[in-house]
């Protein structure tokens, strides 16, 4: 008897401690129907799930894509037609005029700046405004018609910004993904927005269709690098104005949650 207690008394303490902590699992974990719930309220608030869409957007996280989440439309409205979308835009033009301003300017007018158009110097929120704000499939008639209107307005912290960088000696190019059958309306609508003595406005020709966006523009300022120009900055709202070779010392991305170009 004695063997037979001392065999099963340890086994009995083993099992207790075993009964133990599975019941404080068990009271330690919230209910799957807590956990559910509690999702649930997260999903069902737009505004927090669409603000962390356009940031993922921004840095790049959510990679490609063709039109923003349909839950999103109202946000996207109320962002780019609020102030927290202008608000913004004079964040990074601040940024970007306090580095131009700490640049060391060689004064042979190779010091050169590079600026997309769409959504960078020039805002087709009006074109934008009927679409959807980007809940619709992106439509290149449509957009071409739109473009033939230069009827475009200026963005007032791009032009702010790139007045300022032609005082202090930059010389501007405009690198943009438009055609150059476009070069007329566009030019013109520059002009109408209030721009004013660019050197050079880069448009895709006819050996540039088909190449993605970031391909494009590499290509073109490894030309203006060839040249001898010095890019110290580049302003433009899509990552692939940005990216790829001959960059820029300095890049900065604005904000658009409407569309995304690769």
């Amino acid at each position: 008897m004695a063997f037979t207690a001392s065999f099963f008394f340890p086994l009995l303490l083993l099992l207790s401690a075993i009964s133990g902590i599975a019941s404080e699992t068990a009271i330690r974990l919230p209910s799957e129907n807590l956990v559910a719930g509690g999702n649930r309220k997260v999903r069902a608030d737009d505004g927090i799930f669409c603000d962390s869409w356009r940031l993922a957007v921004e840095t790049n996280n959510v990679g490609k894509w063709k039109q923003i989440p349909a839950r999103c439309a109202a946000f996207v409205q109320a962002y780019m037609t609020g102030e927290r979308y202008l608000s913004d835009m004079e964040v990074i033009g601040k940024l970007s005029s306090e580095f131009a301003r700490s640049v060391r300017l060689v004064g042979d007018e190779r010091d050169a700046w590079v600026f997309d158009i769409d959504e960078t110097l020039l805002s087709n929120l009006p074109y934008y405004e009927d679409t959807g704000f980007g809940t619709e499939i992106f439509n290149e008639t449509s957009f071409d018609q739109w473009v033939k209107l230069a009827k475009a307005p200026a963005l007032l912290p791009s032009f702010s910004l790139y007045n300022e960088l032609q005082e202090l000696g930059f010389t501007i190019f405009l690198l943009t993904g438009r055609s150059e059958q476009q070069r007329s309306a566009t030019e013109a609508n520059l002009l109408s927005a209030g721009y004013r003595n660019w050197n050079r406005l880069i448009l895709r020709g006819p050996s540039d269709q088909g190449k993605t966006a970031a391909q494009y523009k590499s290509e073109k300022r490894s030309e203006l690098v060839d040249e001898g120009y010095r890019i110290h900055g580049n302003s433009g709202d899509q990552w692939s104005d940005l990216w790829g070779f001959a960059v820029a010392s300095r890049s900065f991305k604005l904000p658009n949650p409407m569309y995304y170009i690769a």
